[in-house]
């Protein structure tokens, strides 16, 4: 039998399946249980190949995402106002109210911030993704093995449930012919010379 014969056999009895109607992740699950290999961990999961920017922008999600950054920026936003309300007309007030200044800067990091945390959710979807993609193939490998599992011991139990009812069979001739053996009159000795 050769090999794409093997393979379309598996795909029917495991997927109820032609090989060629297969989605292409049920044919590397197919291919995995054939070649009996490990299933291995996508390169592009454990490999960082992020460029400079792409780590960059990571790291400005993780900071601009978390308590410590909003905490940092409320405090920032209040020593702000705090020190130009209370420098009011002297030479040390360098943002008057209504905080023109603050309003740019405000504006500016929400400008560059956002579309940065934007760049860096999409890589991480697309990394989730290809995660995703891996468990289900991981976890549709493991049910179609156990369900070989399951065909192989329901065969061996009928092997052997067959086996017993012959042995059974067997014995219980034994014992019908002993029966009968038991409930015929006894023999006469034969006669004496």
């Amino acid at each position: 039998m050769s090999e794409n014969e093997r393979q379309e056999r598996l795909a029917l009895e495991l997927l109820g399946s032609p090989y060629a109607e297969l989605t292409e992740i049920q044919r590397r699950v197919i291919d995995l249980i054939f070649a009996q290999t490990p299933s291995e961990i996508s390169p592009t999961l454990v490999v960082d190949e992020r460029k400079f920017w792409d780590r960059l922008a990571d790291s400005v999600a993780k900071i601009g995402g978390s308590w410590s950054f909003i905490f940092g920026f409320a405090a920032a936003l209040v020593l702000w106002t705090g020190w130009n309300v209370a420098m009011r007309h002297t030479a040390l007030e360098f943002d008057p109210y209504p905080f023109i200044f603050l309003n740019l800067l405000l504006s500016t990091v929400a400008a560059i911030q956002a579309p940065v945390i934007m760049m860096s959710q999409n890589r991480q979807a697309a990394r989730d993704r290809q995660a995703a993609e891996h468990d289900y193939l991981v976890n549709m490998r493991a049910e179609l093995e156990i369900m070989r599992l399951h065909d192989k011991l329901d065969a061996l139990r009928s092997r052997e449930l067959m086996e017993l009812l012959e042995q059974q069979g067997e014995a219980l001739s034994l014992i019908r012919a002993q029966v009968a053996a038991l409930g015929e009159p006894p023999k006469p000795p034969p006669p004496a010379g």
